[in-house]
């Protein structure tokens, strides 16, 4: 239909008193006359359409936008509270067979760098966000967010209504869902993908662990560093087992004065005792721990030998190793603002944490001490045992973009191998 718009003759009131004087009208005429359009003619929106689907294995459908990768990817969906730090997320490995949906709604508008990753690549299946920054504003930005996932083949969605998914999965436990932009697939198709696919039980941290033994020499950058004025003078020689490593633990551990041998989880035991290490760390890493009994058995082979510190995945192993049992959460801690209250100390830290398992601490032997408790849940967020020499924490301390509140748990690793030194 046009319109057209038309201007009438001026139509002029009689003046009166200067406080009463009445405004000047003008009437308009508008005349419409409908135009078809032929079939043939397509008009183009200015804006996107809906053109992917997140199906959850609840039957659930919910319909959105693409951005980054075409195609269909099936995953488990987590939920991540973060407000920052979404390009850190992307390349963490402990995301590996999974979608993360941020509940911060805005994402994008920094872009990204190739600064802040933390991994040599994209490990989790898609991401889910409610908005997608239609601009970048930093001065790091190398790359808008949609073009970095689809040069990382990994696929996005956005303009979906992420509370109520969070609220979903809160109620009901993580769910498995399938990422689809294929119009050839019904969702009754995908429906049944989400269903006949599990995530309990797969060995995850084969897939994004190191294939050979390396030196890592890179440490945190000066213009990041918060904690350079507790460094160690002494050197020590830390191996640690890759089970989906973040770099920024490395880079502590570097700045904290380590010389760093980084090994493949599937590194025997005796060879890294063969290096005569000051310690060993067994890292974070995605997955069940019980899917993976060889990391597992190379855990105890280390325990008692040598100064030990675990994180994430390592503390899920550490905890196995002892005798103790780890448990599936309904939907996990994923996010940079969890409360965990260290015991010893009475101390909270806001920290960052990213695990569906936990370990049980009933079912750990004596002499194994709880050391942190995450405040949302009671949950063991991290264990000690003096008597065989290791640390744990269920978070991650590095913590990169943030908080920092738990980085001066390399400081106590420090000081544990320090000693261990002293006594030999």
């Amino acid at each position: 239909m046009e319109c057209a718009l038309g201007m009438a003759t001026a139509t002029h009131f009689p003046s009166f008193s200067r406080l009463n004087s009445s405004p000047k009208v003008r009437l308009f005429s508008v005349t419409c006359q409908s135009v078809s359009l032929s079939a043939s003619e397509n008009v183009e929106r200015p804006w996107k359409v809906a053109d992917a689907r997140l199906v959850l294995e609840d039957g659930s459908v919910w319909r959105a936008k693409s951005f980054g990768a075409s195609g269909t990817q099936v995953g488990e969906v987590v939920f991540n509270t973060s407000l920052t730090g979404y390009q850190e997320i992307l390349t963490d490995p402990s995301y590996a067979g999974q979608f993360v949906l941020m509940t911060n709604p805005h994402i994008g508008n920094t872009g990204v760098n190739f600064d802040d990753e933390e991994s040599k690549q994209c490990f989790l299946g898609g991401l889910v966000i409610r908005s997608l920054s239609i601009s970048t504003s930093n001065w790091r930005c190398k790359q808008t967010l949609g073009d970095y996932l689809a040069s990382r083949n990994i696929m996005g969605i956005y303009d979906v209504d992420t509370r109520a998914i969070t609220r979903r999965l809160r109620q009901d436990g993580s769910l498995i869902g399938v990422l689809s932009t294929e119009d050839s697939k019904t969702d009754d198709e995908l429906l049944e993908m989400s269903r006949t696919w599990d995530i309990v039980g797969v060995d995850l941290i084969s897939g994004v662990s190191c294939k050979a033994p390396y030196e890592w020499v890179d440490k945190t950058g000066s213009e990041w560093d918060f904690n350079f004025n507790k460094r160690n003078e002494d050197t020590f020689h830390v191996v640690a087992y890759d089970f989906g490593i973040k770099y920024n633990i490395l880079r502590r551990l570097a700045s904290y004065g380590c010389k760093i041998t980084v090994v493949p989880s599937t590194w025997p035991a005796s060879e890294t005792l063969k290096m005569k290490p000051d310690g060993v760390l067994f890292s974070n890493g995605p997955g069940d721990p019980s899917a993976v009994p060889y990391a597992v058995e190379t855990v105890k082979e280390i325990i008692g030998k040598v100064v030990v510190f675990g994180i994430c995945m390592g503390h899920q192993l550490l905890g196995q190793a002892l005798g103790g049992k780890t448990f599936k959460m309904k939907f996990g801690h994923h996010g940079g603002n969890h409360p965990v209250r260290n015991i010893r100390n009475g101390r909270v830290e806001i920290s960052a944490q990213n695990h569906n398992y936990a370990v049980d601490p009933e079912s750990l032997p004596k002499g194994v001490e709880v050391t942190h408790v995450n405040l949302n849940d009671g949950s063991c967020a991290g264990l000690a045992f003096p008597q065989q020499k290791l640390m744990s924490l269920q978070y991650h301390p590095e913590a990169s973009p943030g908080p920092h509140d738990s980085d001066p748990v390399f400081g106590e690793f420090i000081q544990l191998m320090k000693q261990e030194k002293q006594r030999a």
